[in-house]
């Protein structure tokens, strides 16, 4: 999957809403569904119907394969659901009690092997969805319109980059970016938000070359504060923009998106920091981080026993 394959992805999945469709599954590999997920997330907007995308961790020919189970529940969830957003349904804790709906831009795959792999990052799931019903665990959702009125907005820039920073990165990492002519860079930073100084020279080139720089966390959860030490207000100094608590890797696709709509570095700010799909939030759950990291039932079950 790459920029030809989801701007191909967007407009077909644009064309059969406006044919009147009551649902959208997409089947997709589990590796990069979160990508996809979340590019969808950007160039389809304000959806009418619900748009799942499913995947399987196991192979249909394996006894342990979650392949049926996750498509009866993301058909279930096109045709029944009121929830009209880009989501991944997949399996909630690893038996076959339910299927978790995640939202596109807060999911990601969590474990390389488990079939209870996708989780919600940042906040907590949709909804749970078995054979025959879904059942929301919030309320938020956009909900299902009965019109074909869709916006679709399917361009992507592949001149941007996401680096993973890690100790002793040498600068020549940013500088064979903005060398090769790529127009925005994501880091995944430690802590708050951070790399160390020995990088600073090239992210001063980074700006005075025009090219943006925004700022992440490898923790995956928590907020971006470059505020909090030194290093971060200076890299702040430097051009580095923090990007709030956005997952690196959908950080990565709306720049990308952003790039695609326009050259002009305000406006791609703008599009940066406005929320639009879910991929920035005013706060976290205390319960996301606490309990929603496997299905919440078999959660309580356990608190059960040892609460008096």
């Amino acid at each position: 999957m790459g920029p030809e394959q989801w701007i191909g992805l967007a407009e077909a999945i644009g064309r059969e809403i406006e044919k009147g469709v009551q649902g959208i599954v997409i089947g997709h590999g589990t590796d990069t569904m979160h990508h996809t997920a979340a590019i969808l997330s950007f160039m389809v907007q304000d959806s009418p119907v619900p748009i799942v995308m499913v995947g399987s961790q196991r192979s249909s020919d394996r006894p342990s394969s979650d392949a049926a189970l996750n498509l009866i529940h993301s058909v279930t969830t096109a045709a029944i659901s009121d929830i009209a957003e880009v989501m991944v349904c997949m399996f909630g804790p690893t038996s076959d009690m339910y299927g978790l709906l995640h939202r596109g831009t807060r999911v990601r795959k969590m474990h390389s092997s488990y079939r209870s792999t996708f989780r919600t990052i940042g906040d907590i799931p949709i909804a749970t969805v078995s054979r025959d019903k879904v059942t929301p665990i919030r309320d938020d959702y956009k909900r299902r319109r009965f019109d074909n009125d869709v916006k679709v907005n399917a361009v992507f820039d592949d001149r941007v980059a996401i680096v993973y920073y890690y100790p002793n990165m040498k600068p020549d990492m940013i500088d064979s970016l903005i060398d090769n002519g790529y127009k925005g860079i994501v880091i995944a930073g430690t802590g708050l938000g951070h790399v160390n100084k020995p990088l600073y020279p090239a992210l001063k080139r980074a700006k005075e070359k025009g090219v943006a720089v925004y700022m992440t966390v490898q923790t995956l959860w928590g907020y971006v504060q470059m505020y909090v030490y030194d290093t971060g207000r200076d890299m702040m100094e430097l051009g580095v923009i923090p990007a709030a608590n956005m997952l690196p890797e959908v950080a990565y696709m709306k720049l990308g998106w952003a790039f695609g709509q326009t050259d002009d570095l305000e406006k791609v700010k703008e599009i940066m920091l406005t929320p639009i799909a879910g991929e920035i939030t005013e706060r976290e759950p205390s319960n996301g981080y606490l309990i929603y990291q496997g299905g919440l039932p078999e959660v309580e079950e356990f608190i059960k026993q040892y609460r008096k």
